[in-house]
């Protein structure tokens, strides 16, 4: 099967099913930095940007991947500069192999450091 990074997102709809916990746990061990949410329904990573500029421009990149993969994780900035993305299949109520593929492609931009 094809790296995380390199597979695309696929279209959901309200019956597309939530994944086993034990393929939410081998998937995690993908994508490195992601954690679940204390629910266990969402990807969440959290980081420390250099200023407010450099995280408005990590959330920049992510939107692009994000557009191109039509699946849009939610985005959330403090503090003016700690930044958290959460990562779920908002029509499943909760993570499908979509989640995963998008973590993958967040892991390989350059972050938010500066």
């Amino acid at each position: 099967m094809a790296a995380l990074a390199d597979r695309r997102c696929v279209p959901c709809s309200g019956g597309t099913p939530t994944l086993a916990p034990d393929r939410v746990r081998e998937l995690l061990a993908e994508v490195p930095g992601w954690q679940l949410g204390p629910d266990g329904r969402q990807l969440v990573q959290a980081w420390r940007a250099a200023d407010f500029a450099a995280a408005l421009r990590f959330f920049g990149r992510v939107a692009e991947v994000a557009d191109a993969e039509d699946h849009h994780p939610d985005l959330h900035l403090t503090n003016f500069r700690d930044v958290r993305l959460e990562l779920t299949t908002h029509a499943a109520g909760g993570l499908t192999e979509n989640d995963f593929i998008l973590a993958a492609k967040v892991n390989g931009l350059a972050g938010p450091g500066g």
